[in-house]
């Protein structure tokens, strides 16, 4: 638990000038931003947000201050306010300047390079605020210190003025800091409310008793606000990440854990999930590509699984052991450490570097995990039988694959017979179409640029993958030529380098039966060629809603709003007498229940590719000047999964819930 001024890592309660060490200076940052905040994507713009609440979870993780809110204000202005001790303000011995102007314009000048500031810290190498400050057209901050508050103001890194300023009294300690983003830096600014969401959820979890409130005010009218305060912790977290799922072992295995100078927390629990989810942190970091201390986690779960199902007997000695793989499937885990000197490969800490993490954290997981299993059998027993089931079907999927797979095109046999393939053998032109139904597979095939554009008509009923498995995947008669024809492999055997296309994109008709195609699709990708979908190589073609015909005019819509748009400029550009001939057409009417007249213009209404000739789906939908496309990606695989699993899944109840709440806020339902 978290309390506010409560020194709880044996840290000097005094923060003062000396706490503070100078590493280097600023200059770099505006030039190449990339390389401390890993670019000036999305993902770039929302790491400023990132480090600023780092340096406030940093306060709290040292136990002083409780509550952190987040504001997201008009014209792209941040603030974050804290209730820590206050960045000092005093003249800095080394700098000669403020302390607060060191710590705000100089790089690696902090509390975290071996002063008393911080044993365990989180900003991204102590860099954060002055990056911000640098990438940033302005910043303020406020001090709440010494009963006063002090504030100073930057311009693009650059103090614009010499010392902190006193502007009023203060009856707490804290830090506020608002910025605006660079538009000279980033090229889009625009903040996401839910990538925030999940960061300032995943901090909170981390950190118990810690408060964080985020508030909404971007537009007048539409405010929201949402909090977070989790006192079980990882606990907690367990359960939201498996909320909606059926789980093995109802009480989650759960240790903390402290050895020498490094703090060790690992909760995990068992669905009936085909994925496995593990998240992992350091110093409250998230590491996606994980590192030492979940290598630590893995290898105690294999050594200690493997001991437990042989003593008591439910795996023989002739039977082997467990393989990790078998571990995987269904497996939720969350880890977090916290160490003194974390060392993390890449700047944006996507790994934990630390070689005594990996026997830290598999000592301290294998031995609680032993004293789990003995004291919760019936959890235990759930566990392994979870593990034997993920082991059968491994065998069971590769003597599948072996059969079906390794003897089809991967080892020289004949392509699908009904694929066209493209003379191109380039996978960074060559694309594939998947088209749904012989009639538009015809027409893509005839429209086609036949260098580098490959059609696969689908046949037959897909399968859904979610409620099967692999091996049933593999002999399916639609799903197999795709398998073929992509001619990587499928799930653990899938080899990128042997990807026969580029662009692999879904072409459906845009009614509820085309979703639904696109929707089965989709679940195969991501649960058996989830690289494919990381890497944007899935894309969905966008046919048409309407054509629109004024005389020999022709202008294509592919949204409502764009048909009413063309619409409008087409009626402004007509003159009066113009308009008045047309309504006499109009009363003459057509007869065409697919197409209808407004004031002379002919509005055909697309209900499936089948309709278009070659000319107009190429000029529309396969050609690269003109097409759109929407390429497939996946921010949050955690959320992405559930989504998959509550829509596709076997259970029917959450699916149930989600459609009852949801239902008020469906568009573009076909009746």
């Amino acid at each position: 638990m978290v309390k506010a001024k409560k020194n709880s890592n044996q840290i000097s309660e005094e923060y003062s000038a000396k706490s503070i060490q100078v590493l280097e200076g600023l200059e770099p940052v505006r030039k190449r931003p990339g390389m401390y905040i890993g670019g000036t994507s999305t993902e770039g713009l929302h790491h400023l947000i990132w480090e600023v609440v780092n340096n406030s979870v940093d306060e709290a993780m040292a136990g002083f201050g409780d509550d952190i809110v987040v504001k997201l204000l008009p014209d792209n202005i941040v603030e974050i306010t804290d209730n820590g001790r206050g960045i000092p303000v005093e003249k800095h011995p080394q700098t000669k300047k403020s302390t607060l102007e060191t710590v705000l314009t100089v790089l690696h000048a902090g509390g975290k390079f071996g002063g008393n500031g911080y044993k365990i810290s989180g900003g991204l190498h102590g860099v954060g605020v002055s990056v911000v400050n640098a990438l940033s057209t302005w910043l303020r901050v406020e001090v709440r210190k010494n009963s006063k508050v002090y504030a100073m103001d930057f311009e693009r890194g650059k103090p614009k003025t010499k010392n902190p300023k006193i502007v009023g009294d203060a009856k707490d300690t804290g830090t506020k800091i608002i910025f605006q983003a660079d538009p000279e830096i980033f090229p889009e600014i625009k903040y996401s409310w839910e990538k925030i969401l999940k960061y300032l959820r995943q901090q909170s979890y981390l950190t118990k008793g810690l408060s964080i409130k985020i508030y909404d005010e971007r537009e007048k009218g539409k405010e929201k606000s949402h909090g977070f305060l989790f006192d079980g912790g990882l606990i907690s977290y367990i359960k939201f990440l498996n909320r909606g799922r059926e789980v093995k072992n109802e009480v989650p295995f759960y240790v903390e854990k402290m050895v020498d100078e490094a703090f060790v927390e690992v909760a995990m629990q068992y669905t009936d999930s085909y994925k496995e989810h593990i998240v992992s942190f350091a110093n409250n970091i998230f590491t996606p590509e994980g590192g030492m201390h979940e290598s630590g986690f893995r290898t105690a779960l294999t050594r200690v699984m493997n001991s437990y199902a042989k003593k008591t007997g439910i795996l023989k000695e002739k039977d082997g052991n467990f393989t990790a793989e078998d571990f995987q499937e269904g497996l939720t885990a969350v880890i977090s450490v916290k160490l003194k000197n974390p060392q993390f490969e890449g700047q944006t800490k996507a790994k934990l570097g630390n070689g005594e993490m990996r026997g830290i954290t598999s000592g301290v997981v294998a031995e609680a995990l032993t004293e789990y299993l003995e004291s919760h059998p019936s959890d235990a027993k759930a566990i392994i039988n979870r593990i034997i089931l993920t082991a059968k079907a491994r065998i069971a999927a590769r003597a599948a694959k072996e059969a079906v797979v390794r003897k089809g095109a991967l080892e020289g046999m004949t392509l699908p017979g009904k694929l066209a393939d493209c003379s191109s053998r380039d996978t960074t032109q060559s694309e594939l179409y998947i088209v749904e139904g012989d009639s538009a597979g015809g027409s893509a095939k005839q429209g086609r640029d036949r260098r580098f554009q490959a059609i696969l008509p689908l046949r037959g009923k897909l399968v859904n993958v979610e409620k099967t498995t692999l091996d049933k995947v593999v002999k399916s008669d639609t799903l197999k030529p795709i398998i073929i024809a992509l001619g990587s492999g499928i799930g653990e055997s899938l080899n990128l380098e042997k990807l026969r296309y580029g662009k692999i994109i879904i072409m459906a008709d845009a009614d509820v039966d085309g979703s639904h195609i696109r929707t089965l699709l989709l679940t195969f990708f991501y649960r058996y060629f989830e690289e494919l979908v990381i890497n944007g190589n899935i894309y969905i073609a966008q046919p048409p809603l309407y054509r629109i015909q004024k005389r020999k005019e022709i202008i294509y819509a592919y949204t409502e709003e764009e048909k009413n748009k063309v619409i409008e400029e087409i009626k402004k550009r007509s003159s009066a007498q113009e308009n008045q001939k047309d309504k006499k057409e109009l009363n003459q009417g057509n007869g065409n229940k697919e197409s209808e007249k407004i004031a002379g213009i002919n509005i055909q209404r697309y209900k499936g590719l089948g309709e278009m000739n070659p000319s107009q789906l190429w000029e529309t939908t396969m050609d690269p000047a003109r097409r759109f496309m929407l390429q497939i990606k996946i921010e949050d695989a955690q959320a992405a999964d559930r989504m998959f699993n509550i829509l596709m899944g076997s259970e029917v109840e959450p699916r149930r819930r989600f459609i009852q709440t949801h239902a008020k806020s469906v568009k573009n339902l076909d009746i």
